[in-house]
């Protein structure tokens, strides 16, 4: 395993961390012991799976970059694409959904879309670089 992909995945792995905390949260939700709306709650749990999932897909991704002969941006976005993806859409559900009583997403609703196209164009890089290596 290369130095990059060790750090990296160190990394993830301790913000897996972060989502098992997070869950505590969403267990406080769905026990009503936390005031949210219906909405707040649906874009809680969207947040919460779609952090636990990109992590470890961008784990995965660790072992796999190390397979391509990529380089510069193309290595960057086949290594960190879907990592920082991780961090981007399910902010953009926790950050849109935020505020007492909220039933609509607010502007920062973007993350989410930006950690999508992040998402299709670092699996994309991945995916052509482990086919032509």
């Amino acid at each position: 395993m290369s130095d990059e992909s060790r750090i990296l995945a160190g990394i993830l792995l301790l913000s897996l961390v972060t989502v098992e905390t997070g869950g505590l949260y969403l267990l406080k939700v769905v026990r009503g012991k936390a005031e949210v709306t219906p909405f707040q709650e649906k874009f809680a749990r969207a947040g919460h799976a779609h952090a636990a999932v990109l992590l470890l897909l961008a784990l995965i991704c660790q072992v796999y970059a190390d397979a391509t002969s990529q380089t510069g941006v193309l290595d960057w976005l086949s290594r960190s694409g879907v990592a920082v993806a991780a961090l981007l859409m399910p902010g953009g559900f926790f950050f849109s959904s935020m505020g007492a009583g909220r039933t609509q997403p607010n502007k920062l609703i973007w993350m989410v879309f930006a950690g999508a196209v992040l998402l299709a164009v670092g699996l994309t890089s991945l995916g052509i670089g482990l086919l032509v290596a």
